[in-house]
């Protein structure tokens, strides 16, 4: 039951993330693509912004696929939480914890999830406990 669990949170998370990938990368999804999103990470000061928003939704679309296969889940994690960091230092922090105030609660619990997926393992369900 465990690898079950395990295997909807990687689901839930990692196509959650896939999705916001690609609404900056080729603006699906209601996204703005690379550069409407660009513009706006330019205005929080992320130079240059369509760079930024190339890296940021990559590592979304990458860590979201890496994360829902199961494949190389740590290094999913990783890039998956390094993302809600940025987000929380540029956007949220100084808005509180509460996500009703558009405050870091979400992000934080993103963290915490990936983290925690990462640290006891993605699973059977999962190609890194077939590959690995």
């Amino acid at each position: 039951m465990m690898s079950i669990g395990l295997m909807i949170i990687r689901l839930v998370i990692g196509l959650s993330f896939m999705a916001h990938g690609a609404q900056k990368l080729f603006g699906w999804f209601g996204g703005y693509g690379l550069k409407g999103t660009g513009g706006w990470m330019e205005s929080l000061g992320l130079k240059p912004g369509v760079t930024m928003a190339l890296m940021a939704g990559l590592a979304e679309l990458i860590g979201g696929l890496l994360f829902t296969l199961g494949l190389l889940t740590p290094l999913a994690g990783i890039m998956i939480a390094a993302t809600m960091v940025m987000a929380i230092v540029k956007v949220h922090a100084p808005n509180g914890y509460w996500s009703t105030q558009n405050g870091y609660e979400y992000n934080l619990t993103i963290i915490a999830v990936v983290i925690g997926v990462a640290l006891i393992g993605p699973g059977q369900y999962a190609l890194d406990a077939i590959l690995f």
